[in-house]
């Protein structure tokens, strides 16, 4: 099942169990992927965006909530904080394992040795090759300066 049709699903079962939060969480999800299949048909992709897309998109409105919740609780807001991890669970529920540190490490050796990476102009493939496999499962903010620092040396 394509991750389209799992949130369709979700948002369906949200309405019978009448979990305002969640189905609310999962219009916000849906609308986020139409806005997203917008900008694809003006660029010439009929068939909408696809899972990796789907997968960024998330990513993207887990970040945002983050960045809102720390925001709100250092105003001293906690009901609105409270809120924003809430919906961060339900949006998490459609992304993969994330790595840990470890992982990631090991990831990264990885793909800079098939690449053949030897130097910071190196970077971008490296980064493109690891956005392609661990889409959803990476932070990458966090994974850049880890390929920057193994390339400089």
């Amino acid at each position: 099942m394509s991750l389209r049709n799992k949130i369709k699903s979700a948002m369906k079962e949200a309405m019978k169990e009448k979990a305002q939060l969640r189905l609310s969480t999962l219009r916000l999800i849906s609308a986020a992927i139409k806005d997203r299949d917008i900008a694809a048909r003006s660029e010439g992709i009929e068939d909408g965006v696809d899972d990796t897309e789907i997968l960024a998109i998330l990513g993207k409105m887990t970040r945002q909530r983050q960045e809102s919740a720390k925001t709100y609780e250092e105003a001293g807001r906690l009901d609105l904080s409270e809120r924003e991890i809430s919906e961060i669970q339900v949006i998490e529920y459609f992304l993969p394992r994330q790595l840990n540190s470890d992982e990631i490490e090991v990831e990264v050796t990885k793909v800079i040795n098939e690449q053949g990476a030897s130097s910071i102009r190196d970077m971008g493939r490296v980064m493109a090759c690891l956005k392609e496999r661990f889409t959803g499962q990476m932070d990458f903010g966090v994974v850049g300066p880890i390929v920057k620092q193994r390339l400089s040396n």
